[in-house]
């Protein structure tokens, strides 16, 4: 347990930024599972929008910090990867 002043607060700090990544990161599974859903259903206009709506979530992500933007890029890729063949192949 921190037991200076500057440890405390350092500590309060790493809660409250630890509790916002773990949002911000649920929010972007989320999003990327939205695209699953549409792929699954075969609905080549919903994984569009999906991927469309999920790709700035995911950029923001990597620029607060969240994940890296090496991480980020990986993922759009994969994301638009999928829906583009899975639209061509529909």
């Amino acid at each position: 347990m921190a037991n200076h002043k500057s440890a405390l607060k350092r500590n309060r700090q790493n809660a409250v930024r630890r509790a916002r990544n773990r949002a911000n990161r649920t929010k972007m599974r989320n999003f990327i599972k939205l695209i699953d859903v549409a792929i699954e259903e075969n609905s080549v206009e919903n994984a569009q929008a999906a991927l469309q709506a999920a790709v700035p979530v995911i950029m923001k992500m990597a620029s607060k910090g969240t994940i890296k933007k090496e991480t980020a890029s990986r993922k759009v890729s994969r994301l638009t990867k999928r829906v583009n063949s899975f639209a061509v192949s529909a």
